[in-house]
C-alpha cells in the first residue's frame, strides 16, 4: 500500500525540492507489509553478523594462517570499517533521492559479490582488499532503517526500532556460537562459504518483497565531488586511528594518513559552503547534523561503538588467553599446548548478547511512558559499572555474570537513544541522517579494537613460561576503565538533547491541536492547519 501524496509542507527547508507524502498513521498503514519489511530486515542484520560475528573469535587463526601479527590482523576490520564510514553518506543521499530500495538492493549485491571472494582469499592483501569492497554491507543498516520508519506510524516507531535493536543481540547470539562452531570445525573460510546463499537471498527478497519509498527526490542533483571529499577525509581519518597501533603512532604512515584525512576536509568545505551559496544541496546537510537531537544521539552512538568494540575485543582475547595473563583458557598452561579455542570464545560472548536482547525488548515497551533520556542514562551508567566490575573478574563465571549486566546497559542505551534521530529528523533526510549517524558510529567502533590491540601489546607479561608473549591482566584492567571513562562521558551528553517521549510530554501535549515546533522538530507533524492531534505524544503505544 502506497500512501497518497501530499502537497508541499509550509516549513520544508529552501533546498528541499520535493513534495512529501501523507505520514502513516495507525489507520492507514498496512500492518502486514511493515512487519515484512521489519522481518526481513531482521534477516538481513542475522546473515551481516553472521558473517561479522565470526571473525572477532577467528582473528587468531587469521593470523596464523597470513603469518601476520595481532595488531596487522586488525586491518580486516579497519578496512571494512573505513569503506562503510566513507561510503555511508554518499549511499543515504542516494537512497533520499533516487530510492531507498533500488540504492539497497545495489548495496547488497555488491556485499553479496565480495562475501563470495573473501572466503577465497589466497593470501592477506586480497582478504583485506575483498573486506575492502565488503565495507559497503555498513550503508545496508541505515537504508533499512529509513525504509521501516517510512512504513509505520509514528507512535509505533519506539516499538519497531527496540525490536529492531533486540535483532543485534540476537543475531550475535546466533552468528557467534555458530560461526565459532563452522571457524573452529571447518574453518574461517567455510564460515564465508556458507554464508553466500543467505546473503544472495535476502538480496533477492528485498527485490521481490520491498515497495519503493515513497520519499524521494530525484530533481535533486548529487553533490559527487563534496561526497569524493568527504570519503578521502574519512577514509584517512579512520585508517589512521584504526591502524596506529600496527603502524606506530608516530609513524610515517600514520601519520600521512591522518593528515590527508584532515586535509581533504578544507576542500569539501569549501564545495558544500558553494553549494550552500548557489541553492543546491550539498552530500551532508550541515543544519541537520547542528540539529540538537541529531548531534546528541551521534556524539552518543560513537562513544557506544567505541566502548563496545573496546570491550568486546579485550574479552575475546581474555577467553582464549591463559589464565597466567589474566584470561581464562584453563587448558593453556604452557607455550607448547596453549591452543585458542574459537568456539568456547563465542559461546562466552553469549551472556552479553542475551542481555542486550531481553532489554533492548524491555526498552521498546517502556521508551514511549519512561521517555527516552531516563534509559539512555541508565543504560549507559549501568555499561560502565559493567566495565570496571569485568576490570575486576577474576573467574570465568563471574566474568560471564558481568556480561549480562553489560548487555543490559548496552540494550538500554542503543534501544532508547536511536528514537532522538528517528522521531526528530524529517522522513525525506532520514537516509542522509541515519547514513551519517552510522558514520559516527563506525567511527568509534573502529578505533575500539585497534586502541584495545595496543594496550594488550604494550603491556606484556615479564616473568613466568608467557613473558613477553601474552598480555599482562593490567593490559585488560586499563582497556576496560578506559571504556567506563569513555562511556559514562558520552553518555551525560545526553542530558542536553530534547526529550521526545515520556508520561510528562503525553500530558503537556495531549489537548494541544499541534504539537509546536519548539518541542518536537520533526518534519512529519501535522501541518498548523491540522486539527489532528499528533499521535505519539497524546498517547502511548
Amino acid at each position: 500500500m502506497m500512501d497518497e501524496r501530499g502537497g508541499p509542507e509550509e516549513d520544508q527547508p529552501p533546498l528541499a525540492s520535493s513534495t512529501s507524502p501523507t505520514p502513516k498513521t495507525a489507520e492507514t498503514f498496512d500492518r502486514h507489509y511493515a512487519n515484512r519489511v521489519m522481518l526481513l530486515l531482521a534477516g538481513v542484520v542475522l546473515v551481516v553478523l553472521y558473517i561479522e560475528g565470526m571473525l572477532l573469535p577467528s582473528l587468531n587463526t587469521i593470523q596464523l594462517d597470513f603469518h601476520v601479527d595481532a595488531a596487522q590482523v586488525t586491518l580486516i576490520l579497519s578496512a571494512y570499517a573505513a569503506t562503510g564510514v566513507a561510503l555511508s553518506p554518499v549511499v543515504g543521499k542516494l537512497g533520499d533521492i533516487y530510492g531507498k530500495r533500488k540504492v539497497m538492493i545495489v548495496v547488497m549485491f555488491t556485499y553479496a559479490a565480495s562475501v563470495s571472494v573473501t572466503g577465497f582469499s589466497p593470501n592477506f592483501a586480497f582478504m583485506v582488499g575483498a573486506r575492502t569492497i565488503q565495507g559497503v554491507g555498513l550503508t545496508i543498516m541505515p537504508l533499512g532503517m529509513s525504509l521501516m520508519r517510512e512504513e509505520f506510524p509514528r507512535e509505533m516507531v519506539p516499538r519497531a526500532q527496540g525490536l529492531l535493536s533486540a535483532m543485534f543481540g540476537i543475531g550475535f547470539a546466533i552468528s557467534l556460537p555458530l560461526g565459532s562452531w563452522v571457524s573452529q570445525d571447518y574453518g574461517w573460510r567455510t564460515t564465508y562459504h556458507s554464508a553466500v546463499p543467505f546473503v544472495i537471498l535476502m538480496a533477492v527478497l528485498v527485490f521481490l518483497l520491498v515497495k519503493e519509498s515513497p520519499y524521494r527526490r530525484p530533481d535533486t542533483r548529487v553533490d559527487y565531488l563534496g561526497a569524493v571529499f568527504l570519503g578521502l577525509s574519512l577514509a584517512g581519518i579512520v585508517i589512521a586511528l584504526s591502524q596506529g597501533e600496527a603502524w606506530g603512532w608516530t609513524s610515517l604512515m600514520t601519520l600521512g594518513f591522518a593528515v590527508f584525512g584532515v586535509l581533504m576536509v578544507v576542500p569539501f568545505v569549501v564545495v558544500e559552503r558553494r553549494l550552500t551559496v548557489q541553492k543546491r544541496e550539498p552530500i551532508v546537510d550541515q543544519h541537520l547534523l547542528r540539529e540538537r537531537n541529531v548531534a546528541v544521539t551521534n556524539i552518543v552512538l560513537t562513544v557506544a561503538g567505541l566502548g563496545m568494540y573496546l570491550a568486546m575485543f579485550s574479552l575475546i582475547y581474555q577467553f582464549e588467553y591463559p589464565i597466567a595473563s589474566g584470561g581464562y583458557n584453563a587448558s593453556c598452561t604452557s607455550l607448547l599446548n596453549c591452543n585458542f579455542q574459537i568456539l568456547n570464545a563465542g559461546i562466552d560472548i553469549l551472556p552479553l548478547a542475551v542481555g542486550m536482547t531481553c532489554f533492548a525488548l524491555f526498552t521498546s515497551f517502556v521508551v514511549s511512558r519512561v521517555g527516552i533520556k531516563p534509559l539512555a542514562l541508565a543504560g549507559g551508567l549501568i555499561t560502565a559499572l559493567g566495565f570496571v566490575l569485568e576490570a575486576y573478574a577474576r573467574t570465568l563465571g563471574v566474568a560471564l555474570g558481568i556480561e549480562v549486566l553489560v548487555g543490559a546497559g548496552m540494550g538500554l542505551l542503543n534501544a532508547s537513544i536511536i528514537n532522538l534521530l528517528i522521531l526528530t529528523v524529517d522522513p525525506k533526510d532520514m537516509g542522509q541522517a541515519t547514513a551519517m549517524n552510522n558514520v559516527f558510529r563506525n567511527v568509534g567502533g573502529s578505533v575500539g579494537a585497534p586502541v584495545a590491540g595496543s594496550f594488550l601489546s604494550t603491556y606484556l607479561l615479564t616473568t613466568g613460561p608467557f613473558a613477553g608473549v601474552f598480555p599482562a591482566h593490567m593490559a585488560f584492567q586499563s582497556v576496560y576503565f578506559l571504556a567506563a571513562g569513555i562511556t559514562v562521558a558520552g553518555t551525560v551528553t545526553v542530558l542536553f538533547a530534547q526529550e521526545v517521549l515520556g508520561v510528562r510530554r503525553h500530558a503537556k501535549f495531549a489537548h494541544h491541536p499541534m504539537l509546536p515546533r519548539r518541542a518536537w522538530r520533526g518534519r512529519d507533524a501535522p501541518a498548523p492547519a491540522d486539527p489532528t492531534p499528533a499521535p505519539l505524544l497524546s498517547r502511548g503505544p
